[in-house]
């Protein structure tokens, strides 16, 4: 591995992908990383983005401010348009529940027509570490296959559309894809292909994580990309989405959506790995080399510590 600093790029959403990304953060700051670059999803039909995306048919705004705050800086510039960025209205009127940051995002949008040059302006505008793009430049919905919700045939499979029922979905999930189908954003197939790092998860897996394996360009570039790939494995699983899951399944579904994805590093918190030996062979059986690391934050949520996790990733750019 070369001494010169490494470009990165981190996929997903929510709260995931704002842990992976304010780790990075840390590697641009000790000059690990000289380009880091967010891909988001765009399919969240809930809260502030749901009311945004349904009235003015915009992108859901909410998963791409998280990462916009995750790149800011810890200065009192970044960190107070950190804040701002993620204040929350409350009261009684119209604006409760909305978001400074996607109010700001979606004026962008009207005001250039162009969502990845406004993407570029709020960067620039918070002093961020990064460039932030959606994985798409239209909206999305997720579409996900579920079997148990028919109580006369629990082996039957049910559709369920929309990322919040599918991430509260009483079933378990077999597949997901997108609907409309997906075109990707030209900016994010060019970063992937351009890396020498790309991370994969932590994040809700069938709503946040796999949607990037399921659109085309974006796949072909993740197959394709001369970049290491880096999956990052939740630290417990997820009520509705990934209810029984171990640390194995969670890659079982990874290569059900994208068989022929090289993975070179499986990165796992000590604490989830149990049977560390058939996480090992399940991890080899993909080509990757299992990475166990103390990852999560010490009060017992299951979060992912900044510091840590930067920590972790260093390690395995110095290994290469």
């Amino acid at each position: 591995m070369s001494a010169r600093a490494q470009s990165a790029v981190a996929l997903g959403g929510g709260h995931g992908l704002y842990a992976s990304l304010t780790a990075l953060r840390h590697l641009v700051d000790d000059l690990v990383v000289d380009d880091l670059t967010a891909i988001v999803t765009v399919a969240d039909n809930g809260g502030s983005s749901g009311r945004l995306r349904g009235e003015f048919g915009v992108l859901p705004p909410g998963d791409l401010r998280m990462a916009l705050a995750a790149l800011c800086g810890e200065d009192d510039w970044g960190a107070t348009w950190a804040r701002v960025l993620q204040h929350r209205f409350a009261g009684d009127g119209e604006m409760r529940g909305h978001v400074v940051g996607n109010l700001l995002i979606v004026s962008l949008w009207e005001l250039l027509g162009d969502h990845v040059k406004a993407l570029d302006w709020v960067g620039r505008l918070l002093g961020a570490s990064g460039r932030v793009l959606p994985m798409a430049l239209t909206p999305l919905d997720i579409a996900a296959e579920v079997r148990g919700l028919d109580p006369t045939d629990p082996a039957a499979l049910s559709t369920v559309r929309g990322q919040v029922q599918v991430a509260t979905t009483d079933g378990v999930i077999t597949s997901v894809r997108l609907e409309p189908e997906p075109v990707a954003c030209p900016e994010a197939v060019a970063a992937i292909r351009a890396a020498d790092w790309v991370v994969l998860g932590p994040g809700s897996w069938f709503s946040s994580v796999i949607p990037h394996l399921v659109v085309p360009e974006l796949r072909e570039a993740l197959v394709q990309t001369d970049a290491r790939l880096v999956v990052v494995l939740n630290l417990a699983e997820q009520a509705g989405e990934t209810h029984g899951f171990g640390p194995e399944d969670h890659l079982a579904v990874l290569a059900e959506h994208a068989p022929d994805l090289k993975i070179h590093t499986v990165l796992a918190d000590r604490s989830t790995v149990g049977d560390r030996s058939r996480l090992e062979e399940a991890a080899a059986s993909y080509g990757a080399a299992l990475v166990v690391e103390d990852v999560a934050m010490d009060d017992g949520s299951p979060r992912h510590d900044a510091a840590r996790l930067a920590a972790a990733y260093e390690r395995i750019i110095a290994r290469g």
